[in-house]
């Protein structure tokens, strides 16, 4: 029987809450039939007991079947009054005043109030005071239950307490969950009492102000009575924080340093962990053995994000103090001056929850971008390389002519580099008399308007990757330019009609052909980027088709394949490690076609 009933309420909560949510669209009707379809399973719960009832003849010989009496005649009462009143508020209290009839009172995000008659009583995230008579369930969610009236069904307070007053009389259980069930002397009660796992939350008003006060408004604190417990949340990660910058002063002021010259890489990493979290722990469980790491894969997470936060607040310190010596400029003293700013800023409507989900997304993004640099620096110094850059460029383009000068861009180059470059190439029997020719056409002795000569692909290898940003302004352009193709086609010929897809097949034969043929792209030519291999090769028509085709590969993860290029060593994307590419930086005013 009590597994019956706690069925029956678990029923009437969900299809109470479907209904919320369909009145909140504008749609009232659904209360009613909420409530009707809730005493039906109550009524098919408790239809055994209803027929060994009508099988005694005579009720009043059969005290204990009272409750189902009552609820056949609260079944019976509620059939009969198809009123359709329903007071339904969502971020505010609702009120239901003496003489007036309801045949439900809902508030969610606020207090219930029924002075008059109503069918059913319930508050989500509020407190529900009853005074008058109810013929069905009186339910409070996150909040106090108070009765002093006829309640014909069963009273429900989760994570709050039932207060029941002098002339408070329940035909139905009364239950609190993790709370506790005070009566007066006179109050009756015809059910059960449950108390499921004892013990009172105390008064939860203070959720209450909070929701309303700074949920509501868009921000995380406020200026207000009954937030205090916010506040010394706050203040106790502050120093949190404080005590982190005083730990690691140095990891502070590097990370800082991260986030100053880098702030879009730092935006990119935290947008790529962001990403990646869910798709890692999903895989860690589904191999089983690696349910054993979430944990520590969790918590790893909460350090990034708490030392990120230490870093941003940081940041913002910094900016405010510049770069000062002494204690003034101590990572620990910028925190506290950036976290006075933040909570200044946390107390702005919409402004503030804002305000505290950036400064968390860059901050993460701060630390995993700077774990990255400094991952990459260590590889570097066990391998014995030298950072990327010009000096590294000239040394291997150098070496690839075969001689000891270096191939630099013809703009600002002394005419003796480029002799040098000549004549190393006529060394190495590469490019003869020609080279030496255009070496000295390229450092000016030609006319103006004059072609420059084509650099060979070993020294287009060992000129400087392009970046993130550079390659998605190109690819930006390529999208534009074939999305209008395709859509003219389409427009004027119906080349693409019932083929809504083809633009991305389009896109990929268009950068296979222009990669063979031209080696780049329009976007490309326009952003002075070449495709070309490692190996210093030519690229051939396999080259290019594989890497069109592992461009599907690198779209199809959330485009983490693109993303990959600001990460990775030689800004590859993962089409480029597929076809054995790189995308270089070619020198300005060298015409690609």
């Amino acid at each position: 029987m009590k597994t019956t009933i706690m069925l029956r309420r678990l029923s009437f909560l969900l299809l109470l809450l479907c209904a919320t949510v369909s009145v909140n669209a504008g749609q009232k009707p659904p209360i009613a039939a909420a409530s009707a379809a809730a005493s039906a399973a109550g009524s098919g719960a408790d239809s055994a007991a209803d027929a060994d009832a009508d099988k005694s003849g005579d009720e009043d010989e059969f005290p204990d079947s009272s409750a189902t009496g009552h609820r056949a005649r609260r079944h019976a009462h509620r059939s009969s009054s198809g009123g359709g009143n329903d007071i339904v508020s969502i971020g505010h209290d609702s009120h239901l005043v003496a003489g007036e009839k309801a045949d439900s009172v809902v508030s969610v995000f606020g207090s219930s109030t029924s002075e008059g008659e109503a069918e059913n009583v319930v508050s989500v995230l509020g407190n529900t005071r009853v005074t008058g008579p109810v013929h069905d369930t009186v339910v409070a969610v996150l909040g106090n239950l108070y009765i002093d009236s006829k309640v014909e069904g069963d009273a429900v307070a989760v994570l709050g307490s039932v207060e029941l007053g002098p002339h408070a009389e329940i035909d139905g259980d009364v239950t609190s969950v993790l709370g506790a069930v005070h009566r007066a002397q006179d109050a009756v009660i015809h059910g059960d009492v449950h108390d499921v796992f004892f013990g009172e939350v105390g008064d939860v008003d203070w959720l209450h102000t909070w929701i309303h006060r700074c949920l509501f408004e868009g921000r995380p604190l406020a200026f207000v009575s009954g937030t205090e417990w916010a506040w010394s949340i706050a203040f106790v990660f502050l120093a949190l924080y404080f005590f982190l910058a005083l730990l690691f002063p140095s990891a502070i002021r590097h990370c800082v340093s991260t986030l100053d010259t880098q702030p879009g890489h730092s935006a990119v990493a935290a947008l790529l962990t962001m990403l990646l979290t869910p798709v890692l722990l999903v895989l860690l469980c589904v191999t089983v053995i690696g349910i054993a790491a979430v944990p520590f894969v969790v918590i790893t997470l909460l350090c990034l994000s708490l030392f990120g936060k230490a870093v941003i607040l940081a940041w913002m310190g910094h900016r405010v103090v510049g770069n000062r010596s002494g204690s003034s400029g101590h990572p620990a003293v910028v925190v506290l001056i950036g976290g006075a700013i933040a909570l200044l800023l946390y107390v702005i409507p919409v402004v503030g929850f804002l305000a505290y989900k950036l400064l968390g997304f860059f901050g993460v993004g701060a630390v995993v971008y700077s774990l990255l640099l400094g991952q990459r620096a260590r590889q570097a110094r066990l391998n014995g390389d030298r950072p990327y850059g010009a000096t590294a460029t000239a040394t291997a383009a150098a070496t690839a002519t075969g001689g000891g000068a270096e191939y630099v861009s013809p703009t600002g180059v002394p005419p003796a580099a480029e002799t040098g470059a000549a004549a190393g190439a006529e060394a190495a029997g590469g490019e003869s008399a020609a080279a030496a020719t255009a070496g000295n056409t390229v450092s000016g002795n030609a006319p103006l308007g004059a072609v420059h000569p084509e650099p060979p692909p070993q020294v287009l290898a060992a000129l400087p990757r392009a970046g993130f940003w550079l390659r998605m302004g190109a690819l930006l352009i390529d999208v534009l330019l074939i999305g209008i193709l395709t859509h003219s086609s389409d427009y004027f010929f119906g080349a693409f009609h019932h083929q809504p897809n083809v633009h991305l097949l389009v896109l990929a034969v268009y950068g296979a052909c222009m990669w063979k043929l031209r080696g780049s792209t329009v976007g490309g030519i326009v952003c002075d980027l070449r495709v070309v291999r490692v190996d210093g090769r030519p690229i051939e028509w396999e080259t290019a088709i594989v890497r069109a085709l592992g461009c599907f590969l690198s779209l199809a993860v959330c485009g983490l394949g693109f993303i990959w290029i600001a990460f990775d060593h030689n800004h590859q994307a993962w089409h480029d490690k597929i076809a054995g590419t790189v995308v270089v930086r070619v020198p300005k005013g060298r015409p690609l076609v």
